[in-house]
């Protein structure tokens, strides 16, 4: 496919995302109605619908329209493509710019406030009040595409083993400068899973935000710990690796660890699996883990769509959630044990709001060491606060 097909399949995407489809469904959709499509193409055409989903509110407005072509251009007129190529009406490509277009791009809108920096109103309002002068820096950095960052296994190799196993496979990686045994993939990181780094479990994709909040967890030698809502397991498989101790995992849906024991095999560490109906109440651990359910907006560059379907009911209902499940899990710790809750949230709704309201109903607990990321080009945002009995 030329440049300006896979702007045209694009913008064919968009419009499908913006009737209703999800940007899986749509970009599957796609696929399977363009069996001529390549695997660069494909991954092309991903690229660019991501991009201009995460600048979604600037591309409408500089592109004339919240529809797949106006965002396009407004994309391209922010990227500096060569519009008159791509919009020639030539081939597969797009159709020649109208003169109403034209003027779009010859005389760009001005972009200001919460649509300079793709937030819808009230995201930009909330997070100017929970963050200040940090929120519009955060803001901006959601705009753009994040890089990708693997955590070695330390039971399987070692960091300078593992990025020369990773350039044999064609990728090229570099220490993290903050955390330790962490990589940024710097070229070919499409090339991940298929390669002898990953499927040996020398590698585990984990972002560097939940690598540094669980490699400064205190985890005492023999200790328990239960990873509450483990979804993947990721925080489960890094404890696992990381810390002499025993590691359960529990989710409230079965399919969501289905990929634990797989990962944890290709990983040399033992997890065990809790079921609900497993995790009876007199089961505690020395360690319990809540990586709540979040609006996830400290990850929004990674999937755009949920900045632009969050809104302030489906927020407090994530506050509710995140209440509830907290208080579920601190059934499950041993006297005097650790609780410690996470989100990759950068809403003051649902972190030390939720921990506010937790410590006000328990007069027994205490908030020790927290930790607040915001996202930048080193991490996602994330926050982690650790809760101790009070002696």
């Amino acid at each position: 496919m030329t440049p300006a097909a896979r702007v045209a399949a694009a913008a064919t995407v968009l419009d499908a995302i913006f009737a209703g489809k999800t940007a899986e469904q749509a970009l599957k959709a796609w696929g399977r109605a363009s069996r001529f499509a390549g695997s660069k193409d494909r991954a092309a055409l991903r690229d660019l619908v991501f991009d201009a989903l995460r600048r979604r509110a600037s591309c409408a407005v500089l592109g004339g329209g919240l529809n797949g072509r106006g965002v396009m251009l407004g994309l391209g007129i922010q990227q500096g493509w060569p519009l008159a190529e791509i919009f020639s009406g030539d081939g597969y490509g797009p159709a020649a710019l109208t003169d109403e277009e034209r003027l779009h791009v010859e005389c760009p809108a001005e972009l200001t406030g919460a649509t300079a920096l793709d937030a819808p109103e009230w995201i930009y309002t909330q997070m100017q009040s929970d963050l200040g002068d940090a929120a519009a820096p955060a803001l901006q950095v959601l705009r753009d595409r994040a890089d990708v960052f693997v955590r070695v296994n330390q039971r399987r190799t070692t960091v300078a083993k593992a990025i020369g196993q990773l350039s044999t496979d064609g990728l090229t990686a570099e220490p993290h400068q903050f955390v330790d045994g962490c990589l940024r993939l710097t070229a070919n990181a499409r090339r991940l899973a298929q390669s002898v780094a990953y499927q040996s479990g020398q590698v585990d994709i984990q972002d560097a935000s939940s690598q540094r909040a669980v490699a400064e967890l205190p985890i005492p030698p023999g200790a328990t710990v239960l990873d509450y809502c483990a979804g993947g397991g990721g925080k489960a498989l890094a404890l696992a690796d990381q810390f002499d101790c025993r590691v359960a995992a529990h989710d409230v849906s079965d399919l969501r660890m289905k990929d634990i024991t797989p990962r944890a095999q290709r990983a040399g560490v033992e997890i065990e699996i809790l079921h609900s109906d497993q995790l009876t109440q007199d089961r505690t651990f020395d360690v319990v883990i809540v990586d709540a359910p979040c609006s996830g907006s400290g990850t929004w560059r990674r999937n755009p769509e949920e900045k632009w379907s969050l809104t302030p009911e489906k927020l407090r209902d994530f506050s509710e959630l995140q209440s509830n499940v907290l208080a579920s899990a601190a059934r499950h710790k041993k006297p005097g044990g650790l609780l410690v809750y996470m989100t990759c949230s950068i809403f003051s709704d649902e972190n030390d709001d939720v921990i506010a309201a937790f410590c006000n109903a328990r007069s027994d607990i205490r908030k020790t060491d927290r930790l607040s990321l915001l996202p930048t080009q080193d991490w996602d945002g994330f926050f982690c606060q650790q809760l101790q009995h009070i002696a």
